[in-house]
């Protein structure tokens, strides 16, 4: 390490060890410091490191301190704060000229100094002054994980990033810069055993073999060279190394065991000498090996259900292959995907004496608002049937309920971690930044006690299931861009958003602004405001319409429509909604806070409604955010210094399309409303207005096609399927089929002359419509309990003043156990006062309490408390815990 870059001038700043602590000897805070240099250096910076002679001086020094030593005792009592104890907690301690970086372990410490090298790198001004600017900064973190995972799903697209290290050192830097804790490799993930026939691209599906040979096997990739085991070895062993060094934990996800898919005899690598008899053996040695081998390796995560490869009941599988992870000599963390888990198969992983974590969906396999669903689509319940021989036995039928959310997982006696992750059905390609959500969910993540998230980040599952082409990942067409074999860097602000939010959801926007400022100048605020409206959109979509649960035929970003008028139009949604499969059949995927299209029509026309969100108001809500997000937009071009430039033009392309696509949701909801409306009453105008919605969400279709058309390529392939592949252009062709469709079924209508209309049923429809009940959120009067005794009743009150005489409030609650339907009572009624109690029977549980409320007004009108905030980012409901 040297002095300085410039050793004929006095140091401008000079950074010291403190050798009065042993943090500095880590090498992740060693790999810290001299990135802080590196980046002084950079920006024209004059730096000594420790080598400070006597007579000379600096404007700046820079101590990396710990929070056992004197010096940052010292300092902290100086300026009258207290040095924060958490793990991974940092302070930043500004005394006159002085910046001292302490923490109270080595993580904590790079965030320290990643944070002043962040500072560095997107300053606009002397760099000198904005450090004798810092001011004194005290940040802990609110979630105990914050994990993101990159799968290896496509040979030809993900071999160029996998084999280049510079790619490592860039991602995982910005990674550990935005104080994510945590890497995931996964690999195996690509394909789902039991559903995909004929695989071909099976490379890493069942990884021990392409790695390394395991003694007493004669296990071989045929197709595999020598040479590439070697290398696929050696960039292992990088990778992990490097994500070390920046002081992450570096996870392996282990997602496929079958070395043979069904119906599959076209593999593109096969895998001989396994069989029957010592596949489980041989997995419990290659893990055994692997850790051995892979001392950097810090937690394995497995798919234990069918679709990883081993057909339900699998105990005596996984009892053989996870005693692979016993007698290591060092902690391990297994983390078992949740779907399908039961308590047999919690014990057999406890019996590893490892950390045992499990981790469930978030919002199904897609996003959706950062509060946790409260309540899941009535297709994920249990069924009555138990087929307990079946493949699928315990994920298809006992424990339905565990695919696609927390299930039944979070008991306060839990022996378990729980640890959520955030799929990627509704935008996997699009650029994604909001502050408000992004800081939503790290506010939520942690949710009854539980350990953090893991995101599937941008492009997840491109080239999945053996869509890939060669040449990488590059989804656009537009040579200028592109971004070879760096598709992390188009979306740096979205990484910046979710690492530091999830860290500390409270952390000021300056954190995200420097760099907005840096890359876009005047057009900072614009850009930040723009984007953020627009990311709204398509979470608030998925919540609100959700024909599938699954990511690989659902995916709002490049929509493939689902018919209103023809059910017989082709739908890949057909196994996943409900009949007849139209567009106003398809459930929301939380059902407790918003209506099925069709459902709102049956219940106005009968003269009342519930207190969920109405298709209407999701309408409403969508227009308003593309419209606030276009005129932000608006003025970030004209603001912009150049706005030909390649990162300003990839954020002006998806904005204006997510604008559009919003625009073409709200008034797709719009028409199939009006449509199910016509079909109830025989009302032609409600046909006419569903007809005009719809062709105007076509315009606006039209327009998300004219904007990409040039921009991405024609095939932007996540999967197979027509439903995950293509361009926006594929999906014009239907949405016109199923406007024609209504076309015709209005000329018919105009013509019948036998035609008549309800006018009881239309009318009573009209007066729900037209109410207006009073947003009673600034009047609403209610002090969640802080906890509650088990065993003993729980009181809830609220107050409405104001309210009218007809008024009356339903209670809704269950336990934190999405397995489990609300139980619903009204309210007892003492002037403005509403009273309930929760049983004492329905307390003694090992199950938190989630509670919200229903306003049902006398004029027909209803709404649900505590509701959505403007920006979509709280919880939606109050939360306690027992004592």
């Amino acid at each position: 390490m040297s002095q300085t870059n410039q050793s004929n001038k006095l140091p401008d700043i000079i950074i010291v060890q403190d050798h009065q602590t042993s943090l500095g000897s880590e090498p992740s805070v060693q790999w810290a410091r001299q990135t802080l240099i590196d980046t002084l250096e950079s920006r024209g910076v004059v730096v000594a490191f420790e080598q400070m002679k006597a007579e000379q001086s600096a404007k700046v020094q820079i101590i990396i301190s710990g929070n056992d030593s004197p010096t940052a005792i010292a300092v902290s009592s100086e300026l009258g704060v207290a040095l924060p104890e958490e793990a991974e907690s940092l302070a930043i301690l500004a005394a006159k000229g002085k910046i001292v970086l302490t923490a109270p372990d080595g993580r904590g410490l790079v965030y320290a100094l990643l944070e002043l090298t962040d500072r560095i790198q997107h300053a606009t001004g002397d760099i000198t002054g904005e450090l004798l600017d810092v001011k004194t900064l005290i940040d802990k973190p609110a979630n105990e994980i914050r994990s993101v995972t990159r799968l290896f799903t496509c040979e030809p697209e993900d071999k160029p990033w996998f084999y280049d290290k510079s790619f490592w050192d860039g991602y995982l830097t910005e990674l550990a810069t935005q104080r994510f804790n945590r890497f995931t490799l996964s690999l195996g993930m690509g394909y789902d055993y039991g559903h995909d026939l004929n695989v071909r691209d099976n490379y890493f599906c069942f990884a021990y073999p392409f790695l390394f040979d395991v003694p007493g096997y004669e296990v071989k990739v045929l197709e595999l060279s020598e040479e590439e085991r070697r290398l696929n070895f050696e960039t292992l062993h990088y990778i992990g190394q490097e994500t070390k060094r920046r002081g992450m934990h570096f996870q392996l996800g282990l997602w496929n065991h079958s070395y043979m898919f069904t119906e599959s005899p076209n593999m593109d690598y096969t895998i001989a000498g396994l069989d029957e008899k010592n596949h489980a053996p041989y997995c419990r040695d290659a893990i055994s090996q692997l850790l051995n081998e892979f001392t950097e390796i810090d937690g394995l995560t497995f798919r234990v259900h069918y679709e990883g490869g081993i057909p339900e009941p699998a105990y005596e599988f996984w009892r053989v292959a996870l005693a692979g992870t016993k007698d290591i000599g060092r902690r391990v963390e297994i983390d078992m995907h949740a779907k399908g888990i039961n308590d047999e198969l919690i014990e057999i992983a406890l019996d590893t004496r490892q950390p045992i974590f499990i981790s469930p969906k978030y919002w199904a396999e897609h996003m959706g608002p950062s509060y946790h669903q409260a309540a899941i689509r009535d297709n994920e319940f249990s069924l009555p049937k138990n087929q307990t021989m079946d493949m699928q036995a315990i994920t298809a039928w006992s424990r339905r309920f565990t695919r696609y959310g927390y299930a039944d997982y979070l008991q306060d006696d839990r022996k378990i971690g729980i640890l959520f992750r955030l799929w990627p059905g509704t935008q996997k390609l699009l650029m994604w930044g909001d502050p408000a959500l992004a800081a939503g969910y790290g506010r939520h993540a942690h949710f009854s006690g539980t350990q953090g998230i893991e995101l599937c980040e941008p492009l997840t599952f491109k080239g999945r299931k053996g869509s890939g082409t060669e040449g990488g990942r590059e989804p656009y067409h537009a040579e200028e861009l592109k971004l070879p074999n760096r598709d992390w860097q188009k979306y740096k602000y979205t990484y910046r958003l979710w690492g530091r939010l999830l860290y500390n959801p409270e952390a000021t926007p300056d954190i995200w602004r420097r760099y907005l400022r840096y890359e876009f100048g005047e057009a900072a605020n614009s850009y930040e405001s723009a984007l953020a409206f627009a990311s709204r959109i398509l979470p608030l979509v998925t919540a609100a319409y959700c024909p599938s649960a699954a990511n690989f035929v659902y995916w709002p970003e490049m929509h493939t429509n689902q018919p209103i008028a023809d059910p017989d139009l082709p739908s890949p949604f057909g196994f996943d909604t409900p009949k007849p499969g139209t567009f106003g059949a398809a459930s929301p995927l939380d059902t407790a806070l918003f209506y099925r299209i069709d459902d709102f029509a049956d219940d106005i026309i009968q003269g009342f409604r519930h207190g969920k969100y109405s298709p209407l108001e999701t309408a409403d809500r969508l227009e308003s955010m593309a419209t606030t997000a276009a005129q932000y937009l608006s003025k970030a071009v004209e603001l912009a210094v150049d706005s030909q430039a390649p990162n300003f033009k990839r954020f002006v392309t998806d904005t204006r399309m997510l604008i559009h696509i919003g625009q073409f949701f709200a008034n797709k909801f719009r028409a199939a409303l009006s449509y199910a409306l016509s079909e109830r009453t025989g009302d032609t105008a409600q046909l006419e207005r569903a007809l005009d919605f719809y062709k105007l969400a076509r315009e606006h279709w039209v327009k998300v096609i004219a904007i990409s058309q040039d921009k991405y390529k024609a095939d932007i392939a996540f999967g197979n399927s027509g439903a995950v592949r293509g361009h926006w252009a594929d999906r014009l062709s239907a949405i016109e089929a199923d406007i024609q469709a209504m076309e015709r079924q209005l000329q018919t209508a105009r013509t019948d002359a036998s035609r008549t209309v309800d006018t009881g049923k239309l009318l009573a429809a009209m007066k729900v419509l037209t109410a207006s009940p009073v947003d009673r959120r600034q009047l609403f009067v209610h002090e969640a309990p802080s906890h509650f005794t088990k065993g003993d009743k729980l009181g809830v009150q609220l107050d409405l003043p104001g309210a009218s005489d007809g008024l009356k409030v339903v209670l809704h609650y269950r336990h934190a156990n999405q397995s489990e339907h609300y139980v619903v009572t009204e309210m007892s009624r003492d002037g403005a006062s509403f009273v309930a109690e929760i049983p004492a029977a329905y307390t003694k549980s090992p199950f938190g309490i989630l509670y919200f409320f229903e306003v049902v007004e006398s004029d027909s009108g209803a709404r649900l408390y505590p509701g959505l905030n403007e920006d979509i980012s709280n919880q939606p409901y109050y939360f306690v815990q027992s004592r």
